[in-house]
């Protein structure tokens, strides 16, 4: 396991340049042109050296200077320039690797159980995909290309001296191993805090995403003190570890920062020593001293992108993780359904083996063109059966098959293409209400779009909306009410015209001058559909072809209305219950519309 580990982290940046989508290649060109600027960055230094060596010679003329400060110039030019070219391919390449990390993450989830998704915070997924794989680009863009040239540019310069003379190339690196070991000193203290300072990072933007969402519920129940609390305990907790693991690295990095860019230390009294016994002119000592300050420049930059590049490499490797995630297996060869009959044999699931076992042996047909609905205590697995058959999960033990085909054998697209679903809980995305029902039919036209809303009792209270369906919905669709989000789901569900429809509660929020008008559209769009209903209401689903009562887990009796209201107690007293609060809620709209008369 170690080996595996430590190879994955030698490998972690090809494993980053990988989503670059074949520009990755690019960032070899900048770092050529990065070497090639901090090289060029040398000629006007020698430029100096010439026309003060030529002075002190006495043989300085205009036209030698003119010519060296032209030379000077066009170096200068090619710096810049060189520069110019290598920092904006490195920022394509860094903002293509961006890209493509986030299409990965987002793609894991999609393809991932439901189960593995709601198992990271909203905090760490949202920590991933939008800070820390940001946190990326500037070590990338920056720190890969201009590092190379500053590693590049201490070697020029050392050759440089050497070739001035040896000694004062080696006095250059007189403080440079003492700065090593406080650098690695550096390194292994705060090596041992980046995973702690990544889960207090995590967790402090989990808190605030929770405390962002729930303000409503803490605001209506007065909670406001002690989740504001626990809010900024997240914080300082956050603030006390990074202000005890910066005091922890303060001395060695300091130490690290003074010495390491130290060149001057030696070449300085070294030069002045040579020039006193004549070894070297002061012309070449001026040239020693400039050499020796571009290392001083580059060793302080290597330092600074040193860390950068290990922040990065920390970053990728725990997006890794995250990329990592088991996904829902599909095959290599798929299989297509021959019809839309829904068979379920002797199904198993369970979420998490400390809660046990959810289902217990479901055996359940639906067949092509049914109506079925699914009833019972809450609890029972009703929603579980229906998201099993959506392959939200995978089951535990037994099978699911559509029109004879296992639904493992499917592509998640092609089960995604023939099953629509629609939950009493619907989000809807911070777009227009229009492009929110055509997520059902990505190709629809404005006027079927209109016409499923139609059908789903939406056109009305869009007309009233300010820019009708071109109104944005709001964050998580806020702006609608619950029912009206609700509407907007079955419209977008109704676009989509797919052959097995899964209502979840699907009218919960409806207004009842609504309801029926829903309940009725809905009819006719499901005809020769599989449906599939799961409803509190129970006369909502009396026409149903089949209806299967769930207690725990398990079918506890299967029939139409007129069959279970004989055979089922507990599907009799449900109804009984379900007719008396009709009742009870008819009589108290009769009382109220006495009284206002």
């Amino acid at each position: 396991m170690n080996e595996e580990v430590t190879t994955e982290e030698k490998k972690w940046f090809a494993t980053l340049l990988s989503y670059a989508k074949g520009s990755g290649g690019r960032l070899g060109a900048s770092v050529v042109f990065s070497m090639i600027s901090l090289v060029s960055g040398l000629v006007p230094y020698y430029c100096v050296y010439s026309i003060l060596d030529k002075y002190m010679a006495g043989s300085c003329d205009r036209s030698m200077v003119l010519r060296y400060c032209l030379i000077a110039f066009i170096a200068y030019l090619v710096k810049v320039v060189c520069f110019g070219i290598s920092t904006g391919i490195s920022h394509y390449v860094a903002f293509n690797v961006l890209e493509g990390l986030r299409l990965k993450v987002a793609d894991v989830f999609l393809k991932a159980p439901l189960g593995e998704v709601y198992s990271h915070s909203i905090g760490e997924i949202k920590g991933v995909i939008v800070d820390k794989i940001e946190d990326i680009e500037p070590p990338l863009a920056h720190v890969v290309p201009e590092g190379a040239g500053h590693i590049l540019l201490p070697v020029v310069c050392f050759i440089a001296l050497a070739t001035l003379d040896i000694r004062v190339a080696l006095a250059a690196l007189l403080a440079l191993p003492i700065g090593l070991v406080f650098m690695m000193l550096t390194f292994k203290l705060s090596g041992k805090n980046m995973t702690k300072y990544q889960e207090a990072n995590a967790n402090m933007s989990s808190m605030i995403v929770e405390y962002v969402e729930g303000i409503e519920v803490i605001k209506a129940f007065g909670k406001a003190g002690v989740s504001y609390e626990k809010f900024a305990g997240a914080i300082r907790n956050y603030r006390d570890f990074v202000i005890e693991w910066l005091e922890s690295t303060w001395v060695t990095m300091k130490l690290a920062f003074a010495f390491m860019p130290a060149t001057l230390l030696g070449v300085v009294p070294v030069s002045i020593l040579l020039v006193r016994k004549g070894s070297m002119t002061i012309s070449e000592m001026a040239l020693a001293v400039m050499l020796a300050m571009s290392m001083v420049i580059s060793m302080a930059k290597i330092e600074v992108f040193s860390n950068g590049l290990r922040q990065m490499q920390y970053t990728v490797l725990e997006i890794q993780k995250l990329l990592k995630i088991k996904s829902l297996p599909e095959p290599s060869v798929e299989k297509l359904p021959d019809g839309y009959t829904i068979e379920m044999k002797d199904v198993h699931f369970t979420y998490d083996d400390e809660e046990g076992e959810v289902l217990h042996g479901i055996d359940l047909t639906m067949k092509e063109g049914s109506f079925t609905a699914l009833v019972g205590p809450s609890g029972g697995g009703k929603s579980t059966v229906a998201k099993l058959i959506a392959r939200f999960w995978d089951v535990s033990g037994g099978s699911i098959s559509i029109g004879g085909i296992d639904i493992k054998d499917m592509k998640v697209t092609t089960l995604a293409d023939i099953v629509s679903f629609v939950t009493q809980d619907n989000f809807l995305f911070s777009r227009s209400i229009k492009e929110n029902i055509r997520l059902g039919k990505p190709g629809a036209t404005d006027e079927e779009v209109i016409q499923a809303a139609k059908a789903a009792c939406c056109d009305e209270f869009i007309a009233k909306l300010p820019d009708g369906y071109d109104t944005s919905a709001g964050e998580a669709g806020k702006r609608l009410s619950g029912g009206e989000r609700q509407r907007i789901a079955i419209a977008r569900m109704m676009l989509k015209d797919a052959p097995i429809v899964i209502l979840d509660e699907a009218t919960a929020f409806t207004d009842p001058e609504n309801e029926t008008k829903l309940q009725e559209s809905i009819a006719n769009l499901t005809k020769g559909k599989t449906l599939l209903v799961i409803a509190h209401r129970l006369s909502t689903i009396k026409k149903a072809d089949n209806i299967v009562v769930l207690n725990n887990g398990r079918i506890e009796a299967r029939g139409p209305q007129e069959e279970l209201m004989e055979s089922c107690p507990l599907y009799r007293r449900m109804w009984q219950a379900h007719i008396g609060a009709r009742n009870w809620a008819a009589g108290n709209a009769g009382q109220r519309q006495a009284k206002e008369a």
